[in-house]
């Protein structure tokens, strides 16, 4: 064949393919999640999400330690209440000495240059499982319920949080909660606004984690349509004007689209979520033998990391910390 152009050239050896590699996988990349319980020296497995525990602030340490010696620097913290401390205000937010606080100043003494990211909602803390304040019809107030954000975020950065990250999507937090922070002083405390978090189906064993799965309804009243992209780019627009740091897609891997198009739309560094039933499907099938989870969590990360996410939230990476 008389051909001037060969492709394959660059796909020869191991050696040039590595040359010519577009996109790469750092352990930098990664935001590790992880469920904080009560009490002291518990471990708990978490059925639906295979490999993933809840764990007790004094366990969690060691566990941290782990991911920080590969290259890990940023966690992301997120509470499992008991049902007999969630209420309809979600009180169990605004106190300063609770669970998520006192975690905070715990892994602050170990690792003082790691970068805690806690999550800003209401819904571990409430008694109906929904993300915000709710009136006798079972409406979720937007207004109150930003009000209430802004206190969690303040105590969360008072403790030392080094970015909260309200996950609500709730009108106008993001500004409200900026100039909170800004007037109490904390102008350094970053905002990682979930900017499109859509009402998917898979979070169940996320939700299974926190015991947090809403008593009733849904929540599409406040999480944006799966069909709609041009809305995910006016919430990052909304988000961008209101001071936030960090714009974060969830969920990740089946929303590459959202992702890629909110990054050409914006300055500001993107983040996604990959999500527990992301996570749940591929170790489903990992462990019928259908599959090998390390590798397809590898190409799966990649796609995220290719379609524009600076930074990945994922449950994965102790299966893909092997190839980084």
């Amino acid at each position: 064949m008389d051909l001037l152009k060969r492709p394959r050239r660059n796909r020869l050896s191991p050696a040039i393919r590595d040359l010519v590699q577009e996109t790469r996988l750092h352990s930098s990349d990664f935001v590790i999640p992880f469920f904080v319980l009560s009490g002291s020296n518990r471990k708990e497995a978490i059925p639906s999400m295979p490999g993933i525990y809840r764990f007790s602030k004094d366990l969690i340490i060691k566990e941290i330690e782990a991911v920080v010696k590969q290259g890990v620097l940023a966690i992301a913290l997120f509470p499992v209440i008991p049902e007999e401390e969630k209420d309809l205000a979600a009180s169990g937010a605004f106190l300063e000495n609770s669970l998520i606080p006192l975690t905070i100043l715990e892994i602050k003494k170990h690792f003082p240059h790691l970068f805690i990211i806690c999550d800003v909602a209401l819904d571990p803390y409430t008694s109906h499982g929904h993300d915000g304040i709710i009136d006798s019809s079972g409406n979720i107030l937007n207004d109150e319920t930003v009000e209430a954000l802004e206190r969690q975020a303040l105590i969360l950065a008072s403790k030392g949080a080094d970015a909260v990250a309200p996950s609500d999507m709730m009108d106008g937090r993001i500004k409200s909660i900026r100039r909170r922070l800004d007037q109490e002083s904390f102008i350094n405390t970053n905002i990682i606004s979930y900017a499109a978090k859509y009402a998917s189906s898979l979070y169940s064993p996320f939700r299974d984690a926190l015991c947090s799965s809403p008593k009733f309804g849904d929540k599409k009243s406040y999480q944006m349509n799966p069909a709609n992209v041009r809305e995910a780019l006016l919430e990052a627009k909304l988000d961008v004007e209101e001071g936030a740091d960090i714009l974060l897609i969830k969920p990740a891997s089946i929303y590459l689209d959202v992702i890629y198009r909110v990054k050409q739309e914006t300055d500001l560094p993107i983040a996604a979520y990959h999500v527990s039933g992301e996570y749940a499907m591929v170790m489903s099938a990992h462990e019928k033998g259908y599959l090998d989870a390390s590798k397809v969590f590898y190409e799966t990360l990649l796609s995220i990391k290719r379609a524009g996410a600076d930074m990945i939230f994922t449950y994965g990476f102790n299966c893909i910390a092997p190839f980084l």
